[in-house]
């Protein structure tokens, strides 16, 4: 027979053991009920010219997040009980060279007075959009406006009486392993309940600027776009978008854009139709261990600053190309991807303290932020041109690094294509595979602007700097390094032992 000790011990573990408390809710069917009449079916449907488009094959553009167009399912439909005669997928008569498709999706009701929310890529491109709700009723929708970098469009029907609304909830408290649920209209299949928990936080997926989703394993399929992930209080905590499926199905891993980074971009729809983002100006890029050890940084942290724009408020406040930004408006910047994201939800035209480290040395400048739609707009309509530049470096080839130099000169420029803005550096002639410089991608071709910030004209100077950093102690060289475009990135490289 067991001890007492034993037996305490044994009825211990298996209390403790991992399945115990995996059971999840009871049920969930009082929160379905109390939800489900906020989410809607979103239908939007798009006219092609088959003959610009190419054929009879719908062109959708490839590697989005997901793609909600089913015209097959939809037109299938359609047609049922027609004899196959009918539907919205066929040509309209006396115009052969046209056709609709149709995007199926999802969305969720938040004012009574008729004001939807869906994904921007459901609605995208279409010419007409349907709202369908959970009692067949079904309404034309006005697009209030839309924005593309976090994939949010507001729409506005027009009800005969007051709508079942959804409230945001506080995402910024879900923690990894909440319960949630999502409601939507996987595969045109109509109001459909899935639960599961929040996987992880935080998210890059690399779909946009200012990625931070959850990630859930509660079923996403297509058509789940746009549609609301609840937590258990029955409050909107994300916007399903996407997911992760080599399969097109649901595996578990499917991700959701935060209450708290969609409401102000919904906010600023409403009431202006178009977002109105803060804009600093600056091109910046991740610091890792090696670029915080170049730069005297201890631990790697910030966004290292790689180009400021001409016009921008940074370099009219007098940040310049290597500053590190370790604090924007009072808060830290862990990673150089935090920045976009607090730069963009700051107010036009606030001033705002941001602290950089520059040589070693904390320096705050003010700055008045600009607003980054108007930046977009005219760089969307400036033209590149004048006369060449006659710029010539010349200087003997140099080794280093695992790669050959030669001096910036005009039969450099012409074969490498780089153009004047380019005005100083070192050219890149050559590159060992199995270098440092190689798995850093440095290509024959780019010209090394700066190391470790000081400029270099010729290529006898970059023997003479890897030995004075050797000297002082240095474990690696930053470079700034310069495509043909003139486009900058800084590098950080290891010095060799001997």
């Amino acid at each position: 027979m067991l001890g007492l000790a034993a037996f305490v011990a044994a009825a211990l573990a298996i209390v403790g053991a991992p399945g115990a408390f995996a059971r999840g809710p009871d049920s969930l069917a009082d929160l379905a009920d109390a939800v489900s009449d906020t989410v809607v079916n979103i239908s939007a449907t798009q006219t092609i010219d088959e003959k610009r488009a190419g054929g009879d094959s719908l062109q959708v553009e490839p590697g989005t997040p997901f793609d909600d167009l089913f015209e097959e399912f939809f037109r299938r439909h359609q047609q049922g009980g027609k004899g196959g005669k009918g539907g919205q997928g066929d040509n309209m008569p006396g115009r052969p060279h046209e056709r609709r498709s149709n995007s199926l999706g999802s969305g969720f009701v938040i004012d009574p007075s008729g004001i939807v929310i869906t994904n921007n890529h459901v609605i995208a491109d279409a010419n007409e959009v349907t709202v369908i709700f959970t009692d067949g009723q079904k309404l034309k929708a006005e697009v209030i406006g839309k924005d593309a970098k976090v994939d949010v469009a507001v729409l506005r029907v027009k009800p005969d009486k007051p709508l079942k609304a959804a409230k945001f909830g506080a995402s910024e408290n879900m923690r990894v392993g909440d319960w949630v649920v999502a409601v939507g209209n996987p595969f045109g299949l109509g109001g459909t309940v899935t639960a599961g928990i929040i996987s992880a936080r935080n998210r890059n997926i690399d779909s946009g600027p200012y990625d931070n989703y959850f990630q859930t394993d509660a079923a996403i399929n297509k058509g789940n776009s746009g549609g609301p992930l609840f937590n258990m209080a029955g409050e909107v905590i994300g916007i399903n978008t996407a997911i992760l499926s080599p399969s097109g199905g649901s595996i578990g891993i499917g991700f959701a854009t935060p209450a708290a980074t969609v409401m102000p971009v919904i906010e600023q729809l409403q009431k202006f139709g178009e977002t109105r983002r803060g804009w600093l100006g600056v091109r910046i890029q991740n610091v890792d261990d090696t670029i915080a050890e170049s730069l005297n940084l201890g631990a790697a942290r910030g966004a290292l600053i790689a180009g400021t724009d001409d016009k921008g408020p940074a370099k009219a406040a007098g940040l310049q190309t290597g500053d590190v930004i370790v604090k924007f408006d009072g808060v830290e910047i862990k990673e150089s991807r935090d920045l976009p994201k607090i730069v963009a939800q700051a107010p036009v035209g606030k001033d705002v303290d941001v602290t950089v480290l520059r040589q070693g040395k904390e320096i705050i400048k003010k700055i008045r932020l600009g607003r980054l739609e108007d930046n977009e707009k005219q760089a969307s309509l400036s033209t590149k041109g004048g006369p060449p530049e006659k710029t010539q470096v010349a200087g003997p080839v140099g080794k280093a690094l695992g790669m050959e130099f030669a001096g910036l000169s005009e039969e450099l420029r012409q074969k490498f294509s780089i153009k004047p803005s380019v005005v100083a550096g070192v050219v890149v002639t050559a590159v060992d595979p199995d270098s440092a410089a190689a798995e850093k991608r440095i290509q024959p071709g780019e010209v090394i602007v700066e190391i470790n910030q000081e400029q270099v004209k010729d290529p006898a100077e970059i023997a003479k700097k890897m030995a004075a950093l050797k000297t002082a102690g240095k474990k690696s060289a930053l470079l700034l390094v310069a495509n043909g475009q003139g486009e900058v990135r800084f590098v950080a490289l290891a010095l060799p032992e001997k």
